[in-house]
Formats: C-alpha cells, sequence, structure tokens
C-alpha cells in the first residue's frame, strides 16, 4: 500500500507540476503541493512500518499506525486536494483530523518499536 500511494503520490505531484502550474493561483498550487508532501511522507511511513513488522512481527499497534497513516493521508491530503482543486476553503477545516490520524500512526508506531 505504501509504493501503489507512493506511485499515487510521483503521478499526483508531477500533474501538479505540470499540469496545474497554470491553472491554480500560487496559495492553492502550496497547497496541493503540501497534500503530496504528506502523502510522500506517509506512503514512506506505510514502506517503513511494513519493513518493521516483516523483522519483527505484527502487533495490534502496527496495524492500527498502518491504518491511521492510510487514513491521514485519505483525510489530510484529501482534504487538501480537494480544496486546491475546487478553491473550497473550509475544506481546510477537515485537514486537521488527518493530522490527528499521523500524529496517532506515529505514536503508535514508536511505541511498537520501543517495545521490540
Amino acid at each position: 500500500m505504501g509504493a501503489l500511494l507512493a506511485g499515487i503520490g510521483v503521478a499526483l505531484g508531477a500533474f501538479g507540476a505540470h499540469g496545474l502550474k497554470d491553472r491554480l493561483s500560487p496559495d492553492l498550487l502550496a497547497v496541493y503541493h503540501t497534500a503530496v508532501e504528506y502523502q510522500f511522507l506517509h506512503a514512506f511511513a506505510l514502506i517503513l512500518l511494513g519493513l518493521f513488522v516483516a523483522a519483527r512481527g505484527e502487533s495490534s499497534g502496527t496495524t492500527v499506525a498502518a491504518w491511521a497513516f492510510g487514513c491521514g493521508i485519505a483525510v489530510f491530503s484529501g482534504s487538501l486536494y480537494l480544496m486546491a482543486a475546487t478553491g473550497v476553503r473550509w475544506l481546510g477545516a477537515i485537514t486537521p483530523f488527518g493530522g490527528v490520524a499521523f500524529l496517532v500512526g506515529w505514536a503508535l508506531f514508536a511505541w511498537a518499536a520501543w517495545k521490540a
């Protein structure tokens, strides 16, 4: 899943750099860039978590961490992609929920690593 989301991030990043550069205002292009950046970071987090699980074994914490990273990408990056595409600014109110999911994912990943 991490590799798939990273690949989608490459495609969305290229689309933003080449297809949206002249269509979005600079502030909405920055919003789009943030969405791509966080998608990439957390796609790599999923890959690292998968490697950790392969080496140390799965636990309820690692499973929830993976779901939290996935939900964070969907909510955080997804809301920013939608905001950039539509210009609807209230979508930014949803974004912090994705940020909380990222924080939960990192905390659970850290806890699993600590216990291992």
